[in-house]
C-alpha cells in the first residue's frame, strides 16, 4: 500500500480505527519540523488546497503533494479561526517548547519556590497549548478557561509542595533514598492538575451534554452520558501523559549516579586503580592482585566491582554533561509519550445508543453513535 493513499481533504491519511494509525497520525501532528516552514509555503500549501476544494488543481499535483500541504495547514492554521497559532503553544510546539520545563521540574534538590515556580510554569504553558488549540466553532466562556487554569495550578502547586513536606519529615528516609523519592513527586502533583483542569474546563459538557451523530454525521441528540465517556477518555490520557514523561528520566539518570557513585567509592577504597584506568589496565591489575592477594582481598572487591559497575564514559570525565544528558532523556521520553497518550483512543468514539439516555434512544435510527472525545 502506499504511503500516501488517494487524499481527502480533512481527513487523516492514516487509520483511525487502530493504535498504530493513530499514532502514525499523531506523530505528524507533533511533527517539529512544521515550526520551520516559510510563509511562502504556508501560503502555497493554503492555495494548494483552495484549488483542489475548488475542483481547479493544476495537472501533475500528486496526492503526496495534497497531503504535505494539509499537514502544514492543520499544524499552523487554528482551524475554526483561520489564524496562526503561535509557535511555542502548537501541538507540533509541544515538546521542544515543553521539555525544558520538564527539565526542571524533574531538577533535584528543589526549593519550595523552584518547586512552585516549575509547576506554575508546567500549568501555564498547558493552559495555553489548550487554549490555543481549543474548539473555537461557538463561543466559550473565557471563565471556564480562567477556572480550569487555577484549578490546575493550585491541584499541582499544593501536591507538589506537601508531598515534599511530608519526604523531608519522613526520618525513616536516608538522604540518598529521599532525594531519589522527591525525584517522583512531579508526576502525581502534574497528574491530578490534568485531570482538574479537564473536568473544570469542561464541566459545562456533563451538565449540558455533548452531541451524539450517527454514521452519516447528523446530530442525533445532546447526552450527558456520552459526556461522561468523553471526559473519562480525555481524563485517562492526561494521566497517561505525565506518565512516561516524568517517571523514566529519574530511574534513568538514578542508574547512571548510582554507577558514577559505585565508581567513585572503589577508587576511593583501591588506591591501585586510577581514575583513567583502561579496561585492559584494569583486566592486568586484575589478574596480578588475584595472584597475589586472596580473592576477597580489599584491592581485588572493589576491583571487580568496579569493572562491574564501570561509570559510563560519558559521565566519566565531564560532570557538566549530566544536565545535557538529563534535557535528552527528557526530551526522548516526551517526543515518545506524547503521541503514545493521545493515541489510546480515538479522536471519534463510539457508544451504543442502550448506554445513553432514554429519549436518544428512542430517537435514534441505529444502534451506535459517535462523539467527540476532545483532546
Amino acid at each position: 500500500m502506499s504511503d500516501y493513499p488517494l487524499f481527502q481533504l480533512g481527513k487523516p491519511r492514516f487509520d483511525q480505527n487502530t493504535f498504530f494509525g493513530r499514532f502514525r497520525h499523531f506523530l505528524d501532528v507533533i511533527d517539529p519540523s512544521t515550526l520551520f516552514v516559510s510563509e511562502r509555503r504556508l501560503r502555497d500549501s493554503v492555495e494548494l488546497l483552495h484549488r483542489f476544494k475548488e475542483g481547479t488543481l493544476p495537472p501533475g499535483v500528486t496526492n503526496e503533494q495534497l497531503w504535505k500541504a494539509q499537514k502544514i495547514k492543520q499544524a499552523i492554521i487554528h482551524p475554526d479561526t483561520n489564524e496562526k497559532i503561535l509557535m511555542p503553544f502548537r501541538m507540533s510546539g509541544f515538546v521542544p517548547f515543553g521539555t525544558p520545563v520538564v527539565v526542571g521540574l524533574l531538577l533535584p534538590n528543589q526549593t519550595l519556590m523552584s518547586t512552585i515556580f516549575w509547576q506554575w510554569l508546567n500549568q501555564s504553558h498547558n493552559a495555553c497549548v489548550n487554549y490555543s488549540n481549543r474548539n473555537a466553532s461557538r463561543p466559550n466562556a473565557t471563565s471556564s478557561f480562567v477556572y480550569g487554569y487555577l484549578g490546575a495550578v493550585t491541584s499541582a502547586v499544593s501536591i507538589a509542595v506537601g508531598l515534599n513536606v511530608l519526604i523531608q519529615r519522613a526520618k525513616r528516609f536516608s538522604p540518598t533514598t529521599r532525594v531519589l523519592v522527591q525525584r517522583f513527586v512531579p508526576f502525581p502533583a502534574v497528574a491530578s492538575a490534568n485531570v482538574c483542569n479537564v473536568v473544570l474546563m469542561r464541566w459545562s459538557e456533563l451538565s449540558e451534554g455533548i452531541s451524539v451523530l450517527d454514521q452519516s454525521g447528523n446530530v442525533v441528540g445532546t447526552s450527558r452520558v456520552a459526556a461522561k465517556y468523553a471526559l473519562t477518555e480525555t481524563a485517562l490520557t492526561r494521566i497517561v501523559l505525565p506518565m512516561p514523561i516524568l517517571v523514566l528520566p529519574p530511574l534513568i539518570m538514578a542508574n547512571l549516579e548510582k554507577y558514577a557513585a559505585s565508581m567513585r567509592s572503589a577508587q576511593a577504597a583501591c588506591p591501585s586503580l586510577g581514575r583513567e584506568a583502561s579496561v585492559e589496565q584494569e583486566t592486568l591489575l586484575l589478574r596480578s592482585l588475584s595472584q597475589t592477594y586472596h580473592p576477597a582481598h580489599t584491592d581485588v572487591c572493589c576491583l571487580q566491582m568496579t569493572m562491574k559497575e564501570r561509570r559510563l564514559p560519558l559521565l566519566q570525565g565531564y560532570p557538566r554533561l549530566v544536565l545535557p544528558v538529563h534535557a535528552l532523556v527528557c526530551l526522548a521520553s516526551f517526543a515518545f509519550a506524547l503521541p503514545l497518550a493521545i493515541s489510546l483512543f480515538p479522536q471519534t468514539s463510539q457508544i451504543s445508543v442502550e448506554k445513553l439516555e432514554a429519549e436518544i434512544a428512542r430517537a435514534a435510527d441505529c444502534k451506535i453513535v459517535y462523539y467527540n472525545k476532545g483532546l
